[in-house]
């Protein structure tokens, strides 16, 4: 006897073929039974799906139904929880389902066949539920605050947002809640995210090295793009059949499939590389607030500067917030701070901070370069800085958020600037292989030996990146010399060593790990870098984090650059000081024109709340998020005139067509369409890119208009306005307009 299944593969975007499709069987599938079906010509892996065989498109002539290929045994079905997380992403993001759910599993599960699968599952061993007998398990001491967070997290539901100053031992709290879950439910597991690759080694070491000698050294895996397709699916496979307690892993994990998640913890939740930019463009920190409902798990997200959002969500329960908000305003190793009633401190008396406070944060410097020299790179007074740390022994880190040597390269008799032909965008100058390359595109072309314009020889860099800040540090500081290094190679003592970590020094294969090595030695007495070194690191030695250029948020167009300011700067700050016994002279420099503005205020008392609540109440005023809903559609095509033609037609057919619908005028009457746009950089490898914002005060207007837009922008991609177009996405809750 043959069953018909509905079976979830993942078919091209946009494609009028559903993602369900109808397929025959010779045995009854479960739900979540992973398959091999064949589409089109092809074999391709699909997922047996719990729909109604009515919702199934494709071939319906019983004569034309195609047999399921093969089943992949030893895998047990994929939960029912997962297959509503994944239904809800699709929906709420606007994609489709079999794309999502399929680029959800690791990629070489679509290419090996069953007997394959068999050989890689031999491969996982199931480790004992327990703990190992005669480890010991004891949990470390907490500090008094820490103590305080745990407490709150074992007896209360969630989420919960920590609100932690960088160095209160945010990552103990993580380490100690999982320790407790996996102790009390022995079948138990925990997902643990971070924002980049670059921070999974460190916190990997810190996992495995508490709980490997309890749980086995497969207990943990890590999850993330930067594996190779065997490692991922290894790593899946453990996560899948409970081998593995604890996942780390960056926004791809959200999705891992963990039968017995009881734990989720989001560290940075604040950090915009939860939002995927490409594909189904998910927030994972959402999602995992989202699946924590589902699986009954609790969820935790930390961070010194939290989102706008989540700050929103976490306010009392009487004003309608939704998380319970956790606070550590202490650094480890200085006494917390406390009320002179000796009852816990707010929020803004917990943050405050000066060279003597007792959270042991750093003292902030504010450096008005109206009063340096016209050209100065540095000002007098932080070079002097610097060079005392040097006199210590002590290292001083330098942030730039602009990699290459400069951003442009021009000709000061034409006018002639080295933009990219393919791009509206400048390629930069990186000097130490003589190239321009574009950073959006990849296009790279030598450096020419004259303007190709007018024939001049004098070309010159316009501006900074790290790569020529590394080259000033080391010219600023040549006459310097290291403490005690006197050799017969350096008589006079070794120079100051200057280092930089920024995308293109860390492109080969473990690169970054042995410079962040050389840092933690003590090998670098200056570190030269962009964010990659602003966050999340545990840099001991560092006294001193000077950030040279920071003015260029302050006068975005894009209203959540100030945020991304204050956090990335508060970040940074956090890597200095973090050695309690260092920690009292440590320092953070801010080199601005803008000394007075309130963002730098605010960032010299440490004031975290202070800043929240006066962004949020200008975006209250502004109508701006969270206090209203927004999506961005984006167009991409080969001309700016039909990318913004196909979105002003799908526009006018919403308020045109739509408004005819029965019961849509409520739900329109919501919903604002602005007319559509050039992006910021609107071409990008030759293709224009333009976009349209939708706006509504009502998250569930706005959700309902586009899901019913999606078929009018169809019908308009299939109408003389779609013509030439390239490729259109739907973007919800967007993160840069």
């Amino acid at each position: 006897m043959s069953h018909w299944l509905c079976v979830l593969v993942q078919t091209p975007a946009h494609a009028s073929l559903g993602s369900v499709l109808s397929y025959r069987s010779e045995s009854l599938l479960a739900p979540g039974t992973l398959v091999r079906v064949p589409l089109g010509k092809r074999e391709t892996l699909g997922v047996v799906w719990d729909a109604d065989a009515a919702q199934a498109t494709g071939e319906l002539d019983p004569g034309k139904v195609r047999d399921v290929a093969g089943v992949l045994e030893g895998i047990t079905p994929l939960s029912a929880n997962w297959q509503q997380l994944l239904t809800f992403t699709a929906q709420y993001y606007q994609r489709s389902i079999g794309e999502v759910a399929l680029a959800a599993l690791p990629p070489q599960l679509r290419e090996l066949s069953p007997q394959q699968v068999q050989r890689r599952l031999q491969r996982v061993q199931k480790p004992p539920s327990g703990a190992t007998p005669g480890v010991d398990t004891a949990l470390p001491t907490l500090s008094p605050e820490q103590a305080t967070v745990v407490s709150q997290i074992q007896s209360q539901a969630g989420p919960f947002l920590l609100f932690g100053a960088t160095g209160s031992g945010k990552t103990e709290v993580y380490l100690h809640s999982v320790q407790t879950l996996l102790a009390s439910e022995p079948l138990s597991q925990a997902l643990v995210m971070v924002p980049e690759i670059n921070l999974t080694p460190q916190l990997e070491a810190r996992f495995k090295a508490r709980f490997a000698p309890i749980y086995g050294e497969d207990a943990v895996v890590s999850l993330h793009s930067g594996m190779t397709n065997p490692q991922r699916l290894k790593s899946w496979l453990a996560a899948h059949s409970g081998t593995a307690r604890i996942v780390l892993g960056t926004r791809m994990a959200v999705f891992a499939s963990m039968p017995q998640l009881r734990l989720v913890v989001v560290d940075e939740e604040h950090d915009p590389s939860y939002k995927s930019s490409e594909g189904a463009r998910y927030s994972a920190r959402d999602l995992a607030v989202y699946r924590g409902r589902l699986e009954s798990a609790k969820v935790l997200l930390g961070s010194a500067t939290p989102s706008l959002e989540s700050w929103h969500h976490s306010r009392p329960a009487a004003e309608g917030g939704r998380y319970v908000r956790l606070h550590m305003p202490s650094r480890i190793g200085a006494p917390p701070a406390a009320t002179p009633d000796g009852s816990p401190p707010t929020a803004r008396q917990a943050m405050r901070s000066t060279a003597a406070t007792p959270d042991g944060l750093p003292l902030v410097r504010r450096v008005d370069m109206n009063h340096q020299h016209r050209n100065a790179v540095f000002s007098i007074p932080l070079l002097e800085a610097i060079k005392e740390r040097v006199a210590r022994g002590e290292q001083s880190m330098v942030f730039l958020n602009r990699r290459g040597y400069a951003p442009v390269l021009h000709c000061t008799d034409c006018g002639w600037k080295s933009e990219c032909p393919h791009c509206s965008a400048f390629r930069v100058f990186h000097k130490i292989d003589r190239t321009l390359r574009c950073h959006h595109c990849g296009f790279t072309e030598r450096v020419p030996r004259a303007c190709p314009t007018c024939g001049n020889p004098d070309i010159a860099p316009l501006g900074r990146g790290t790569e020529r800040l590394e080259e000033h540090v080391a010219e600023l500081l040549a006459d310097v010399r290291r403490p005690n290094t006197v050799s017969a190679e350096f008589p006079d003592g070794e120079p100051v060593r200057v280092a930089r970590i920024d995308a293109d020094t860390t492109r080969l294969k473990g690169e970054l790990q042995s410079q962040l090595a050389a840092v933690h030695a003590g090998d670098v007495d200056v570190l030269v870098g962009t964010q990659m070194i602003a966050k999340g690191h545990d840099f001991r030695r560092i006294t001193l984090v000077a950030a040279v250029n920071p003015d260029g948020a302050l006068f975005s167009s894009d209203f959540r650059a100030p945020e991304r300011l204050f956090s990335l700067l508060m970040q940074a700050a956090g890597r200095a000081g973090r050695d309690a016994a260092l920690g009292e002279r440590s320092e953070v420099w801010i080199q601005t024109f803008q000394p007075a503005h309130p963002l730098y205020a605010a960032l010299k008392r440490h004031d975290y709340p202070g800043f929240a609540t006066q962004q949020l109440l200008e975006r209250e005023q502004a109508g701006l998020p969270p206090f209203t809903a927004q999506a961005l559609v984006r167009a991409e095509a080969r001309t700016q005139e039909v990318a913004q033609a196909f979105l002003n037609a799908a526009s006018s057919a919403a308020r045109n067509d739509m408004a005819q619908w029965e019961g849509w005028a409520p739900v329109l009457d919501q919903i604002t369409l602005y007319p559509a746009v050039p992006m910021s950089i609107q071409r990008v490898a030759n293709i224009e890119r333009a976009q349209m914002l939708v706006e509504s005060p009502s998250r569930a207007a706005l959700q309902q208009f586009l899901t019913a837009w999606q078929a009018v922008l169809h019908a308009t991609r299939q109408g003389p306005d779609g013509k030439g177009l390239v490729r259109w996405a739907v973007d919800v809750d967007p993160l840069a307009i």
